[in-house]
């Protein structure tokens, strides 16, 4: 067999098609020969860097966000929902809290809990309706991800930290040299060259480059 190839995953919570890149290459870290590397950064900070931006500065592709985003949820079979307000959640609270606090779980935890906790923030805002900008509301995420009283202590003290406030400003930095202008983005690792893929719409083409086969957004199944 060959060499593992190393796939980056940059993603924010506050994205939704992060939630659906995200749950994806979860589900294929152990059927591709790949090492899955989860990259938590701020999407806020690749917009404003890359000079994209938001789908509310763009009436028609913000309607059509809402429309695709109904499919989506069924086709990856993500608990996706809309919330009451999806503006007020992506655009005015942001996710720069929550992210510094996945930042601070990655450092102290590592990716196992990283994954558990990302994605009880994701249920959160997109399938539950609820606040992610909180200590409370990360401390009730971090409790669903099987966290224990302490370790969430100590990850929202860290989370004030410049160390936690510069790894992930560091991580967003280098999406930003990587070619991100948002997320979540693939930067699969090939014969020494990354190769970056941009969306939840490019693993068929990402599995080609690395040599693996696409076998759709659930292959436990497509086996059946």
């Amino acid at each position: 067999m060959s060499s593992r190839k190393v796939v980056e995953l940059f993603y924010d919570v506050v994205s939704p098609y992060s939630w659906l890149g995200f749950e994806v290459m979860c589900r294929y870290r152990n059927l591709w020969n790949i090492d899955l590397k989860l990259r938590p950064a701020f999407l806020r900070g690749v917009m404003q860097g890359s000079g994209n931006k938001s789908p509310v500065a763009v009436l028609n592709k913000m309607h059509y966000m809402i429309h695709d985003l109904r499919r989506l949820a069924e086709y990856f079979d993500v608990p996706l929902q809309q919330p009451s307000d999806p503006e007020e959640v992506m655009f005015n609270k942001g996710s720069l809290a929550a992210m510094r606090f996945v930042a601070a779980v990655q450092q102290k935890g590592g990716d196992k809990k990283t994954e558990k906790v990302s994605r009880e923030l994701w249920r959160r805002i997109w399938s539950e309706d609820k606040d992610i900008t909180e200590p409370a509301s990360l401390s009730e995420a971090a409790v669903k991800a099987g966290l224990t009283d302490g370790e969430i202590k100590e990850v929202l003290e860290m989370c004030t930290s410049k160390e936690i406030k510069e790894k992930l400003k560091s991580c967003t930095e280098e999406a930003l040299k990587l070619g991100a202008f948002g997320f979540p983005m693939m930067v699969c690792h090939v014969d020494g060259k990354p190769e970056m893929f941009f969306g939840s719409d490019r693993f068929e083409l990402m599995a080609h480059c690395i040599g693996e086969k696409w076998l759709g957004p659930n292959p436990d199944k497509a086996k059946l």
